[in-house]
């Protein structure tokens, strides 16, 4: 099966976006083992630790990205730029991550055969 990339751009709780963009991997797994998961723009804080979505009465979607791990799914990618912009590093989110360069990003993506976006 052709490889399978998953982009997640949008900040989380501000929409659905996110919560339907894990799921999307989550099912897309049982299909194929090719899948690539970008973390680009506000996308990054989806990622972060120590979050609290009940304050604003939203569900707590983001501990399911530790779930990865378990689908075997290890090929994640977070842009570097994105967490310097925000004053993060790999260290602030809740998975383990490979953070590369925008340059980086641009040719896994280009490797994707589709590409969702979230």
């Amino acid at each position: 099966m052709n490889r399978i990339g998953f982009v997640f751009q949008s900040s989380p709780h501000s929409t659905t976006k996110g919560r339907e963009g894990l799921d999307a991997i989550l099912a897309a797994s049982a299909y194929s083992e090719d899948i690539h998961i970008f973390f680009i723009g506000d996308g990054v804080l989806q990622l972060l630790e120590n979050q609290q979505p009940e304050q604003i009465l939203s569900r707590d979607y983001i501990s399911g990205f530790k779930m990865l791990a378990l689908y075997d799914l290890e090929e994640i990618f977070v842009c570097q730029t994105a967490l310097s912009n925000r004053g993060l590093q790999a260290n602030n989110l809740n998975i383990d991550v490979d953070v590369i360069p925008n340059q980086q990003i641009n040719e896994k993506l280009a490797q994707c055969a589709q590409v969702m976006v979230f």
